[in-house]
């Protein structure tokens, strides 16, 4: 039919209110503790009151793809038959742009139903390169968001993911080895691999997405898309040193002083 997946939406089967409220409830407390599995995660919904048990909770996170930091079996759903490759990260300097790129998949909560955000970043200066919005997930919104990074800004030396069905599938991974990108892969059940786009999930929902309630998905889109941009140009970055992603992406070099610092004042 000629439709790009990207602007085509179906408003998807929505989940009892109840369900939607514990999953918002869960998201918001696993942005403050990464490491809670199904079983303490039920444990304090029910010291909140909630009344709920650890087969639904454990069943939530999944339809979220929520993956407690520590080693356990990893809650993505992997394709047995597609190739996982190495983790290439451990031990490497990420000293320039454009040297790692990094992608995942996160669950936004809305009003009616849920949408899934994929995005692609620069690993060393922080900058969101490109996202795409999906009320399914399948694979061909963050094969679109991959292809739109690398029409604007060029092409990665290492591309991360998770082991996820959606970034082992040949579709996915053809991409890069056309393009000759080495491929890594996290480790199974290890979220922090991939840390720099977790910590991006964590500054979008707890500055944005839990500060609105969103009914439609063109209302969400755009406050991402303002949330991007204020992200990648005017959000100082305590481990840039207080730069913004687009200077260091940029310059491609972090200073050891502030941009506003007048150096001829230093001594």
């Amino acid at each position: 039919m000629n439709l790009n997946r990207s602007t085509f939406y179906y408003k998807s089967k929505s989940s009892s209110n109840k369900d939607k409220w514990l999953m918002t409830l869960i998201d918001k407390q696993f942005l403050e503790t990464s490491f809670y599995g199904s079983r303490r995660m039920t444990s304090h919904l029910r010291r909140q009151g909630h009344k709920v048990n650890r087969k639904k909770v454990r069943r939530l996170m999944r339809v979220m793809l929520l993956i407690p930091v520590y080693p356990k079996p990893n809650l993505s759903k992997r394709n047995q038959e597609h190739k996982v490759y190495p983790y290439l990260l451990r031990n490497l300097e990420i000293s320039r742009p454009n040297q790692v790129w990094a992608t995942d998949i996160t669950y936004i909560p809305m009003a009616e139903g849920h949408a899934y955000l994929t995005a692609v970043i620069d690993w060393y200066s922080r900058k969101v390169l490109s996202w795409k919005l999906s009320t399914t997930l399948e694979t061909a919104f963050c094969k679109e968001a991959l292809q739109e990074a690398m029409k604007k800004y060029g092409s990665p030396e290492i591309f991360n993911t998770d082991q996820g069905c959606q970034f082992t599938s040949k579709e996915f991974t053809e991409i890069l080895i056309e393009n000759e990108i080495r491929i890594s892969m996290d480790s199974k059940g290890r979220a922090l691999d991939n840390v720099i786009i977790e910590r991006f999930w964590g500054s979008l929902k707890r500055e944005k997405i839990y500060l609105n309630e969103y009914d439609s998905i063109k209302e969400l889109k755009k406050d991402i898309e303002r949330y991007v941009k204020f992200y990648n140009s005017s959000r100082p970055h305590q481990s840039l040193n207080d730069y913004y992603p687009n200077e260091i992406y940029q310059q491609g070099e972090i200073n050891k002083v502030a941009p506003w610092v007048d150096l001829s004042q230093v001594a």
